[in-house]
């Protein structure tokens, strides 16, 4: 999901890229695509109200570009990719493709209620509020207040959500930018978003934007991070699932009644964990976290017995 290439970081200017024409944008095979995704998990989603918004998207930003080139579109299709993997909504998903569009286009509001109702309408209303939030004075403006604005005034998470799948597309593409750009808004979204991903538990996206503001903040540290764990994180995750599975048919096959949780850890966690302990990379073990949540208290004592079993603990 990272791309380690972070010579970016080596320029003082933006890159030139190739410029994609908005007439290769294959809309029906798109919508086909992400279809194919919420149909997963939503057997019951409003696909024709999903496609509407994507065509009224692609209508309104067809004559704009990103810093890299490629036409505008990418960048709201790319967020409602993010919230489908989270199994958002069919409103979120219309509400994704739509976010931009009152902001940066001249369809107003009124016209997005009224081709897609009073919920999507919020839905987009929010996200656009969340934009032109400013404070008073320069001391209230800190990431503990923006991020308690941003939850106190919001009146649907879904509004939150659009807005972290937002962010993090823009972290993944923050390389086309001018260096001074990518370290402000790595710094706003460390202090701000990261900490919101985390307190509504939605630790892949809070993991992945810390990985990214790494990236640009200290892209030493992350070139040796990413040198030095010679594995990939997706190759880290099938280990995790991998010793997952094992423990958890183990623990049942030995009456143990529990549930076994894990993950690749996320290259800023170890780097906090370094800084913390004052550990060097190679002192850091445990690159995959695992959780075993019992019923019981002494069905804690039993699983950890089931744990040594299977490996020989350090001292």
């Amino acid at each position: 999901m990272l791309d380690t290439d972070i010579a970016a970081h080596e320029s003082d200017s933006p890159k030139e890229y190739p410029v994609t024409k908005i007439t290769d944008i294959d809309t029906e095979k798109i919508y086909e695509n992400l279809s194919t995704q919420i149909k997963e998990y939503n057997s019951k989603a409003q696909l024709r109200l999903i496609k509407k918004a994507l065509t009224v998207a692609f209508d309104a930003h067809k004559d704009q570009r990103r810093d890299n080139g490629e036409p505008y579109i990418t960048h709201p299709i790319e967020v409602a990719r993010i919230l489908i993997s989270l199994k958002a909504d069919s409103a979120t998903i219309c509400a994704a493709l739509l976010h931009d569009v009152v902001e940066d286009t001249p369809v107003k509001l009124s016209q997005i209620k009224e081709d897609f109702g009073e919920e999507i309408a919020t839905l987009v209303e929010g996200v656009t509020k969340i934009e032109g939030i400013h404070f008073d004075s320069k001391e209230d403006y800190t990431a503990e207040n923006i991020r308690k604005v941003l939850l106190a005034t919001t009146k649907d998470i879904r509004v939150i959500l659009i807005k972290l799948a937002d962010r993090l597309h823009n972290m993944r593409t923050l390389k086309y930018c001018a260096p001074e750009k990518q370290k402000r808004i790595s710094e706003e979204t460390l202090h701000i978003y990261a900490p919101i991903a985390h307190k509504l538990g939605i630790f892949r996206v809070k993991g992945e934007l810390e990985d990214l503001c790494l990236r640009y903040l200290n892209p030493d540290v992350y070139r040796f991070l990413t040198h030095k764990i010679s594995e990939k994180r997706a190759e880290r995750e099938k280990v995790a699932a991998k010793i997952i599975q094992e423990i958890q048919e183990t623990l049942t096959e030995k009456g143990v009644r529990a549930k076994v949780y894990g993950r690749a850890k996320y290259f800023y966690s170890i780097y906090k964990k370094m800084q913390k302990k004052k550990l060097d990379v190679d002192q850091v073990y445990d690159l995959i976290a695992l959780r075993i949540v019992t019923k019981a208290i002494p069905d804690c004592y039993a699983a950890l017995g089931v744990v040594h079993d299977l490996w020989m603990p350090m001292p």
